[in-house]
């Protein structure tokens, strides 16, 4: 968690984060940003792609958007990001306590690679990245040819400025050659992994005029919006037992096919020509919305901690929840087709109802 509190983007802000399966980083820099701002998580991986998408939708983030790249070929604008945070992939030697093959693996002409792809993505999150804006470049190895070595690669021939990290409690630091102003954990000392963290900015005199040239093409070579690939869908109508859209952040309610995504006012950062996927809301069945299972946040008193409405099943035994989630059926006297399913005061998400019967849990 120490890159994105490295980070620290504003509330409100548009975040990309370039190498982001599985998304323990994605989602808490949607935290930090908050409902008002914006995370786009790129993933070149199909299979990561949907670990990391599974894990956003699990953590209710909807402003936290997906896309799938190699990240140092990303189609964005040039200079349009204020916030970036880079992890790329990297040799693991930080994590040798539980993957201790990874010194063997990780050596010689593999360790080569990772370097060059390093700075191919440094490259291109200095394209990305607006004069002024912060870019934080991470790995969990203790490789000075993929730490340290990157940093003067990226302040040497990039641009770019390092601004001094100071350190996080609950950590001892390792101080190398090289490496004033950022973060090495000693991972031993820490019981922790091994961990470096870097934290750069792009002053306005590194902008270059081709630079600019190449975003005002892309922006006009950008013939149609993304937008008309899907149609707007009113708000109001998915307010339901188990679906409370007062709550949704702020963004327009899209539909695309049969699923409905939220696109948040900042995703107008991505050009036209960038394939995306917006947070799932649900889809459109023969009865209407039908929201996705996992959304507990948006049920009917979510925002105030509070069961409310005819339609909520109220449960205060544990028990019985493990009951229901392992497929045991339930007398609820409540009417119509589903409830929203909660634990005393804590949401758990919705169940499907036959005369009164649970006869499905989707939490």
């Amino acid at each position: 968690m120490l890159p994105p509190l490295a980070l620290a983007p504003a509330e409100g802000a548009a975040v990309l984060d370039m190498c982001a399966s599985p998304g323990s980083k994605t989602g808490f820099l949607a935290q930090l940003v908050g409902p008002e701002g914006f995370v786009l998580g790129n993933e070149p991986s199909r299979a990561r792609l949907a670990t990391l998408r599974a894990n956003l939708h699990a953590c209710n983030w909807p402003h936290a958007a997906t896309c799938s790249y190699e990240g140092q070929a990303l189609p964005l604008t040039p200079e349009s990001w204020d916030w970036i945070l880079l992890d790329p992939p990297c040799s693991g030697w930080g994590t040798v306590e539980k993957n201790p093959q990874v010194l063997t693996l990780w050596q010689g002409d593999k360790v080569k690679t990772l370097v060059g792809l390093q700075q191919m993505l440094l490259a291109h999150a200095a394209h990305l990245l607006r004069p002024g804006g912060r870019l934080v470049y991470s790995t969990c190895t203790t490789n000075d040819e993929e730490n340290e070595a990157q940093v003067r690669y990226a302040e040497e021939s990039l641009g770019l400025r390092r601004l001094p990290l100071s350190p996080f409690d609950g950590f001892v630091w390792e101080n190398r050659p090289g490496g004033e102003g950022t973060l090495r954990v000693d991972g031993e000392k820490s019981g922790a992994q091994g961990f470096y963290v870097a934290l750069f900015t792009r002053d306005a005199s590194a902008a270059c005029d081709d630079t600019r040239d190449e975003a005002a093409e892309i922006k006009a070579r950008a013939s149609a919006d993304w937008r008309a690939t899907g149609r707007p869908f009113a708000r109001e109508r998915l307010r339901g037992p188990c679906f409370d859209p007062d709550l949704l952040p702020p963004g327009d309610v899209m539909l695309f096919g049969d699923q409905l995504r939220l696109v948040p006012p900042q995703a107008d950062v991505i050009p036209s020509d960038c394939r995306w996927q917006g947070g799932l809301l649900g889809r459109i069945g023969k009865r209407g919305f039908v929201p996705a299972p996992r959304l507990r946040l948006y049920l009917p008193g979510a925002a105030g901690d509070a069961p409310t409405g005819d339609a909520a099943l109220v449960l205060e035994d544990v028990d019985d929840i493990t009951a229901l989630l392992n497929g045991q059926s339930r007398r609820t006297g409540l009417a119509g087709t589903e409830a929203a399913l909660w634990w005393r005061n804590l949401p758990l998400g919705r169940v499907a109802l036959k005369q009164g019967r649970v006869l499905a849990a989707f939490g």
